[in-house]
């Protein structure tokens, strides 16, 4: 058995084949490029049952992962996250069967470490020795830390309005940190100049083809928490949409491993924005297989605050091939929804998983989704991330005082 059964990459819009074995970013098309396994190969050589004695992380799919030497890869320990049932909070929405795969207690406190994991082990592979990026603030505080754990230099631009824990995130593990006073496609026209003048390796979302093959291990998990069903819907909430991408990819695979049965109907996929920012929300409804750029975008989940993603095209046709949707939600009644989450379960979830829930609320309301049918939401990071989200006036005592 080899470590990794990975094959090529391949161009979704021309078809174009390169090596994954020398460095690659983006199709001559413009387009991203997507990893190919050998999976005829690997068919009945890697079963269910081999996980059984495996460690709980990410690497315990290693054969559907793009890195080829066991030697080069960075851990801390990334993946297997809990599904977690949510009675009480499924009851208050009627969604008796009610799961949320819980990505705040990952390293780093949210899902961009299965990324930068992933990324940050092929990049060892491929000899590089410094990256560079554009950030809303999780991806390049997971980056930069994984980077550090490689022994390798990380330059990060996010913008001043990025939640301030992953600013020094990054600043702790001594990557080249700058902040942009505007928005992360800001940053990004940034990023691009200094990869292209200095020679960096550019780790842009979907600018390098790895991040996706980290990201996937969520829909791999997901699917072997429930013992190889899937669920009837998945909740994502959507910035440059990797997660997304990745969870509809891995699902394939498995398919084409034959470890989900090929009639089982796949879950709707749906992804969900900010109605300060709802790019890919506007293309789904107008049936279109790219989005426009999101003038003027602002909302208090931050890591969705992305006005044009590379990948759009990819996003819209998982969600168009899986009978999904996109739908989007206000800033005002996330929050409330964060806060009765915390309320009624316990659980402190991030702003944009707050989004995921409330978004699973009005789909529910619209009868979109039904009352007997399985939902996963992906909460991508832990609330104590967003400390300024929350804002509460607690009484203080003196000494002495009664309560």
């Amino acid at each position: 058995m080899k470590f990794s059964y990975v094959s090529h990459l391949y161009c979704p819009k021309c078809s174009e084949t390169y090596s994954t074995e020398e460095e690659n970013h983006l199709c001559t098309c413009g387009s991203p490029l997507l990893v190919a396994y050998n999976l005829d190969e690997l068919r009945g050589k890697f079963t269910a049952d081999d996980l059984l004695t495996r460690a709980p992380d990410l690497w315990r799919y290693h054969e559907l992962l793009p890195v080829r030497q066991n030697n080069n890869v960075i851990s801390l320990g990334e993946g297997m996250t809990p599904l977690v049932d949510l009675p009480a909070l499924g009851k208050d929405m009627s969604i008796p069967r009610l799961l949320m795969k819980d990505e705040g207690v990952i390293p780093t406190g949210a899902f961009k470490a299965r990324g930068a994991a992933v990324g940050v082990s092929k990049a060892k592979e491929l000899g590089v020795k410094e990256l560079a990026m554009p950030t809303n603030g999780n991806a390049g505080a997971a980056w930069s830390l994984y980077a550090a754990r490689a022994q390798m230099s990380s330059t990060i631009i996010m913008p001043v309005d990025a939640p301030s824990i992953t600013r020094n995130e990054c600043a702790l593990s001594g990557a080249n940190l700058f902040l942009v006073n505007g928005l992360i496609s800001d940053a990004g026209k940034i990023v691009a100049e200094a990869v292209k003048e200095k020679g960096l390796y550019d780790v842009s979302t979907l600018k390098e083809p790895y991040r996706i093959e980290g990201k996937k291990t969520m829909g791999l998990e997901i699917a072997e928490q429930l013992n190889w069903k899937l669920p009837d819907v998945i909740l994502y909430p959507t910035g440059g949409g990797v997660g997304l991408i990745g969870i509809y990819k891995a699902l394939q695979e498995l398919k084409e491993l034959g470890w989900i049965e090929s009639d089982e109907q796949m879950p709707r996929l749906v992804a969900v924005q900010s109605e300060g920012c709802a790019p890919i929300v506007e293309a789904w409804e107008q049936g279109l297989h790219e989005s426009s750029f999101w003038e003027n975008s602002e909302t208090i989940a931050f890591g969705i605050n992305v006005p044009k993603a590379i990948g759009d095209f990819l996003v819209l046709d998982a969600l168009y091939e899986t009978n999904g949707c996109a739908i989007s939600v206000d800033d005002d009644s996330l929050l409330q929804e964060q806060q009765r989450i915390a309320e009624l379960e316990g659980a402190f979830v991030c702003p944009e998983g707050a989004a995921s829930f409330l978004a699973a609320r009005k789909l529910r309301d619209k009868d979109w989704i039904k009352e007997d049918e399985q939902v996963v939401v992906l909460n991508t990071g832990a609330g104590i991330k967003y400390p300024d989200t929350v804002n509460f006036e607690v009484p203080t005592l003196e000494p002495g005082d009664s309560i």
